[in-house]
């Protein structure tokens, strides 16, 4: 029987142990943490089903929309559709309608509030010049370099927002190359690729339970609590390393000092989510307000816990999430209540909680080196970080640990012809 032992139980770990076992690998998973999920799980406070972390899935997903229903997730039912949207409370900004691509971005650039007709036009052309690259451009080059000469309306209201969301940095700091991708795959890789997926469940919902579940259904050993000191005593098989770089560099130093080299030295920026319970139901529009952000008003998004949920509890709960956050958690937990009180109007919000996730994702800047998927004769890597076409995401994540499972297959066809 074929073994693999796969190191981390986030999104890239259950992955790859999910397509290993439908690959024909006995499998055997071990956590430090006390439970699976990583860095998009469930917490409780005060008896409700919080995140560590919000998230916004999009139509362009694919691999993690289908990993979600092979292990039993309904994602219609989880998943909140609707078109891409980044209106502000007061109205400005991009909503694209139901349509076709690209007509759908076209009539929704036309349409955006708070845009001059040049504005727009400018954006169009842009976006043009784009696609006729090929959505390439040089490896050095940053997002707002990408987006010189846009207006600021656009950059405040679109390219900020999603660079930011995306790639957890901003425009001045983050990868253009990486964010072509994205944008390639949300606008032109198919009807609904730039829906916005709003999970309607805790994020252990979304899919680590229901993995869990599928994996020990298929004999699959899960062991929470399991820090692993040295590979050594598991490498009389393949290892797929599913841990965080820091922890897989401390790893594979002693068989790949370049490759631990390259994974320690990767950046981390951080993501704080606060929570905060409103006085009376909220009645937007939609279950995501985007917000004005700066410096002193940092949040750059805010979701209707109780429009999403459909739980009671939820009444009044709002999460705010500041991408690429700085300070400690109560001082943005600060800034972001008088925020909301300001653009929201929620006067008479309190914070109810807030989560600082101090290394959320990995700094995806223009020069950023991430270590190959394999570090190892029979060692392998998956995780967000590992080299690949996407930043720090669910959906980068997922691909990775189908990556590693593809390698595994490789390396035992070679074991079998040698």
């Amino acid at each position: 029987m074929k073994r693999v032992t796969i190191i981390g139980g986030g999104w890239a770990g259950l992955s790859a142990a999910v397509h290993a076992v439908n690959s024909g690998w006995q499998v055997r998973l071990l956590e430090a943490a006390p439970h699976t999920g990583g860095r998009a799980r469930r917490i409780t406070h005060q008896g409700l089903a919080l995140d560590n972390g919000q998230h916004i899935l999009i139509g362009a997903y694919r691999d993690t929309l289908a990993l979600m229903r092979l292990v039993g997730v309904d994602t219609d039912k989880h998943l909140w559709r609707m078109p891409l949207t980044l209106r502000t409370p007061d109205g400005d900004g991009l909503r694209l309608p139901a349509l076709p691509a690209p007509l759908n971005v076209l009539i929704g650039i036309a349409c955006a509030r708070g845009w001059t007709w040049s504005n727009k036009w400018s954006l169009i052309k842009r976006a043009i010049q784009w696609q006729q690259q090929h959505f390439e451009c040089p490896a050095g080059m940053s997002v707002a370099e990408l987006c010189r000469g846009l207006a600021p309306a656009v950059m405040a209201l679109m390219i900020e927002p999603l660079c930011v969301s995306a790639l957890n940095l901003p425009a001045q700091q983050a990868s253009a190359q990486v964010f072509l991708r994205v944008l390639q795959d949300a606008m032109l890789s198919g009807d609904g690729s730039s829906d916005m997926l709003i999970p309607c469940v805790d994020q252990s919902c979304l899919l680590p339970d229901a993995a869990v579940e599928w994996l020990q259904q298929r004999g699959v050993e899960i062991a929470t609590g399991h820090y692993v000191e040295d590979l050594s005593p598991h490498l009389s098989s393949p290892v797929i390393l599913a841990c965080p770089p820091w922890e897989a560099a401390r790893l594979t130093h002693s068989i790949n000092p370049d490759w631990s080299a390259q994974a320690a030295a990767l950046q981390h920026t951080a993501i704080t989510t606060v929570y905060l319970q409103a006085h009376a139901k909220v009645d937007w529009p939609y279950p995501v307000m985007a917000l004005r952000s700066s410096a002193l008003t940092p949040a750059q998004f805010a979701f209707d816990k109780d429009k999403l949920s459909r739980d009671p509890a939820m009444q009044g709960v709002i999460a705010m999430v500041v991408s690429a956050s700085n300070g400690d958690r109560d001082q943005i937990s600060q800034a972001v209540l008088a925020q909301a009180r300001e653009q929201l109007g929620l006067s008479q919000a309190t914070v109810l909680f807030a989560v600082l996730e101090k290394r959320a994702a990995f700094a995806c800047t223009p020069d950023a080196v991430r270590p190959s998927s394999q570090p190892g004769v029979q060692v392998l890597a998956c995780g967000d970080y590992v080299q690949g076409p996407y930043p720090s995401t669910l959906e980068a994540a997922v691909r990775s640990g189908i990556q590693a499972v593809a390698l595994l297959k490789e390396l035992h066809m070679r074991e079998n012809m040698a």
